[in-house]
């Protein structure tokens, strides 16, 4: 049973994820976390850290490692989590893959239609509030602490946090070289 949940679950958020992994992070944490239960926002904020550093659209990785986690946190053996992962995955990946077919061979012939033109000015706006999402989706206490709790620990985070942002944006600082610092600077003070 928890097979189909995870395929028409993962089938929804790739159909209705448009924006890329970074969008689909909110609705992946919405249906995994809220909805079903699967795992704990603890769990599901270590799966979007695994998924980021491994090669790969972090849409697809973090419905790989769900899928796993899921089966395996309903007390499943690790094989029965193996097919989990290739259930969500496949899932995920289904609507893509259909609506490429269907688009890549009318979109060459009508992509100056003013209709099309207009979905897709349309879709920008979303695009953007699914980012701003999975954005604020990652700021929780598990990843910066609180002020209350550990106030160092929560203002470090935030000054890694706006020196990263500060560095990528008007620095132009190489993405991964800034990872690397903040893991470095993870390491140091944490």
């Amino acid at each position: 049973m928890i097979y189909i949940q995870l395929f028409y679950t993962f089938f929804l958020i790739g159909l209705f994820g448009f924006g890329g992994g970074y969008a689909m992070l909110s609705m992946i944490q919405g249906e995994v976390v809220t909805n079903h239960h699967w795992m704990t926002m603890g769990e599901f904020t270590d799966i979007v850290a695994v998924s980021q550093m491994t090669p790969g659209p972090i849409g697809i990785n973090s419905a790989t490692y769900v899928g796993y986690t899921a089966i395996i946190n309903a007390g499943g053996a690790p094989w029965m989590g193996v097919l989990g992962s290739a259930t969500a995955t496949f899932a995920v990946v289904l609507p893509s893959f259909v609506l490429m077919l269907l688009i890549s061979k009318f979109l060459m012939q009508y992509k100056h239609h003013p209709i099309v033109e207009h979905i897709f000015i349309g879709l920008r706006p979303a695009v953007v509030g699914l980012l701003g999402a999975a954005c604020l989706l990652l700021m929780t206490p598990e990843n910066f602490s609180t002020p209350s709790d550990t106030p160092w620990q929560f203002w470090i985070s935030i000054a890694i946090f706006v020196g990263t942002m500060i560095g990528c944006q008007v620095y132009k600082l190489n993405p991964i070289r800034a990872l690397l610092f903040c893991a470095l600077v993870g390491i140091l003070l944490f």
